[in-house]
Order: structure tokens, then C-alpha cells, then sequence
């Protein structure tokens, strides 16, 4: 056989490796693309790709480090020893300086000259991934078209794992959305739809939910003739389960008023089924008032709530009478009944601690500061009374007062 006719069957096999190999390289990536699809774990695709390295490709030694934030981790390797975790982490951060496959093995660094090749990977110009390469074993007229195609089937991978991350984190903030949703409409449906503005009682509320749905909650229930029960709490936590504890609370309450007006037995109920219904993990700080008309006597029961403020007679008390919060102990220690008799123009002011606590703006007021206010604006219709006073403390503080639920009910009677 002549030079020539030597050097043609040559290039024929070099031509049919070459096309073989493509071949090898596209079922590669239908497998590879089959896989995504059909949502495989990020476990199996990196199976796959470690055979498709070793056995197709025959590269002896891979570490394929991925990046989540500021760092990277080993999502797969295999052949050679493996490094220090910590070592390798400090290496990587100096590799990201390279933006194209770049050869190691003049590399001066003890761990990267262990290897032959550096590859990155990018989606977008953002620097998603890179692998390291060693004891490959190709021929250099194949070199580069390998390479590449490592980089190109990383690729595929990282930005499918990329993308269905991304994804959940999408489905993750819709749910939270939609239970922001709920969590509005459940509080919605706990605020009464009228307060008495006539007669012995001149009754205003004021509630400003925060975006962060809280568990404030606040009830006003006429039980019997001539008789007023008024609740106001806040619950642990925020979000959903907040809002639906709020809402089991106030059919609670609810039921038992309609039949019961022991204060006592009452709050001692309502602590049972937020012990049941919480198993201990959330509380709720309430207060419980109940008027009557015509004895013009209050009764009170504080479960670990702000105390409210009692204005009669030009003189200030603070309702702290009652017992510690509920839910928290299976059975409450001692239950005080606090009462009074409330004069002609007597004031209760009732509220939650959003209205005195911003944490974010480093704000609290204090109980002189609170009293102040409501002195200054008693006069006031309850309605224009509340809206001040709200006012008066962002203005003194310079505060939006936006971390968390604030609400205000107010009595006159007259």
C-alpha cells in the first residue's frame, strides 16, 4: 500500500472517530436532557455525568465545584486523593479570576498542578461552576473539541439545577404570598363591623395590620342586655397559623360569652384550647373587660397583656389585675378579677404593644410618655382619639411604627 493510500485510510479512521465520538457526545446529551426533563435528582445527573467523564471521555480524575452565594461547593468528583475541604474551598476563590479553559499543569499551587485543565462554566456572564481535570486521556487533535464539551455538558446540568432551584424559590414565594393573602382575609373577618358610637358606651377602634401578618385581635360583644364583653389580644408568631389562632380564639370566646359570665372560667377555658390546639409552642397575651350598664361596674381579667389605661375622675390606672399569658401552662396559676366602677366620662384604653414598640426604628415608648398623650387628646371623640395619638407618637419619634400590628380600642362612658 502506497504513502498516500496509507495516509488516506489514516484520515478516514481519524474521520470516523471523530464522528463517533460526536455521536457518543449527542446521545450523551439526550440522556443528559431526558433526565432534566423528567426532573431527576441533581443526585442521578451527577451519576450520569460521572460516567459520562470517565467511561466516554476517559478522564481519570474530575472535581466539579459549584457556586451557592459567595462560595463553592464539591457537588461531584471522583479518581486521585481527595483534599482538604477547606483547602480546596480556599483554592477555588482564587480560580474565579479565570474566564477561559485554561491548562494547570505549569500551575505553582501544590493542589491546583495536581491537575491538568481548568474549565469554567457561565450562564449569562455569571460564573456558575467550574471543574477540574486530570489524567485525561485523549489525543491532542481531540483536545479542545473535549474540553469544550465538558464545558458544554456541565453547563446543561448546572443551569438546570440553576433554573429548578430558582423555581422552587418562585413557588416558595407565591405560597407565602398567598398565605399573606389569607392571613389578611382570616384577620379581616375577626374585626367587628361596628362599635356603639350612642347611648352609655362611645366605643372606637383603631387597627393597622403590618405586611408582615401578625396576630393582633380585638372583640367587642354585647352578651346580654345592658352588658358588654370586650377582648383585645396578640398572639405569638405572625403569618397564617397567627391569624387562624386568632380566629379559633374569637369563636371560642365567642361561644363561651354567649353562655357564660364568669370571667374565671372563661379565661381558664380559652387557656385550655390554646394549650390543646398549640401544644404549648405559642401564647397569647389578652385582655378581657366586662361592663354592665346598669351597675356601671368593670370587670377585668389581664392574661400578660399591656395594661390598659383607666382615666376616671382625673385620676390614671393601669388594669393589670388578672393572671400570667395563656396557652404557655396547662392549668393558669391564681386568676385575680380586677374591678371597678366607672364614672361619667371614665376612659379605658386598651392596646397592643405594636403601638409602643418599633425594634426596627429603636423605638419605645413609655408608659409616662403614653399617659401623656392620652391626656393630652381625652377630650376627643374615641375615633379622633386613637388617630392622634397614633400620630403624636411617630411625630415625637420620627418613626413610621410599621414593624407589627398596632391596635387600639377605646371606651368612653358617658
Amino acid at each position: 500500500m502506497s504513502d498516500k493510500a496509507i495516509s488516506v485510510k489514516k484520515d478516514e479512521n481519524e474521520l470516523i472517530q471523530l464522528l463517533l465520538k460526536r455521536q457518543a457526545e449527542l446521545n450523551s446529551l439526550l440522556e443528559i436532557t431526558q433526565a432534566i426533563n423528567k426532573d431527576s435528582s441533581s443526585f442521578l445527573l451527577f451519576e450520569m455525568l460521572e460516567v459520562i467523564l470517565n467511561v466516554h471521555l476517559k478522564i481519570g480524575k474530575i472535581r466539579l465545584l459549584i457556586r451557592e452565594g459567595e462560595h463553592f461547593y464539591c457537588a461531584t468528583r471522583f479518581g486521585g486523593d481527595f483534599e482538604n475541604a477547606k483547602i480546596l474551598q480556599q483554592t477555588c476563590q482564587a480560580l474565579t479570576n479565570y474566564k477561559d479553559i485554561t491548562t494547570l499543569k505549569s500551575s505553582t499551587d501544590p493542589l491546583l498542578n495536581k491537575y491538568e485543565y481548568f474549565v469554567p462554566v457561565f450562564h449569562k456572564d455569571e460564573f456558575l461552576a467550574f471543574v477540574l481535570i486530570g489524567d485525561l486521556k485523549t489525543g491532542q487533535n481531540l483536545l479542545s473539541n473535549d474540553l469544550n464539551f465538558v464545558q458544554t455538558l456541565i453547563n446543561v446540568i448546572v443551569v438546570a439545577l440553576e433554573n429548578k432551584k430558582l423555581f422552587r424559590e418562585r413557588v416558595e414565594r407565591e405560597r407565602l404570598q398567598r398565605d399573606m393573602e389569607l392571613a389578611v382575609e382570616v384577620q379581616g373577618m375577626l374585626i367587628p363591623g361596628s362599635l356603639p358610637k350612642s347611648g352609655s358606651l362611645e366605643v372606637g377602634a383603631t387597627y393597622l395590620p403590618n405586611q408582615n401578618i401578625g396576630g393582633d385581635y380585638f372583640d367587642f360583644i354585647e352578651t346580654r342586655p345592658y352588658e358588654y364583653l370586650w377582648c383585645i389580644a396578640d398572639a405569638s408568631g405572625k403569618g397564617v397559623s397567627a391569624a387562624l389562632l386568632m380566629a379559633n380564639l374569637q369563636a371560642s370566646l365567642r361561644a363561651w360569652a354567649s353562655v357564660e359570665d364568669d370571667l374565671v372560667k372563661i379565661i381558664e377555658r380559652l387557656n385550655e384550647i390554646v394549650v390543646s390546639n398549640t401544644n404549648g409552642e405559642r401564647f397569647i397575651t389578652l385582655f378581657l373587660g366586662l361592663y354592665n350598664e346598669q351597675t356601671r361596674e368593670l370587670k377585668y381579667v389581664n392574661a400578660g397583656h399591656n395594661p390598659p389605661i383607666m382615666l376616671k375622675d382625673g385620676v390614671v390606672k393601669f388594669l393589670k389585675d388578672g393572671t400570667t399569658i395563656i396557652g404557655a401552662f396547662d392549668t393558669l396559676p391564681k386568676i385575680i378579677v380586677g374591678k371597678e366602677i366607672l364614672t361619667p366620662g371614665s376612659i379605658v384604653f386598651n392596646y397592643t404593644d405594636g403601638l409602643v414598640e418599633s425594634a426596627d426604628e429603636d423605638v419605645y415608648i413609655s408608659d409616662e410618655d403614653l399617659v401623656g398623650f392620652l391626656l393630652n387628646n381625652k377630650d376627643l371623640s374615641v375615633d379622633n382619639l386613637n388617630e392622634n395619638i397614633l400620630r403624636d407618637l411617630q411625630t415625637s419619634n420620627s418613626a413610621k411604627m410599621n414593624s407589627d400590628d398596632i391596635t387600639i380600642l377605646t371606651l368612653r362612658v358617658r
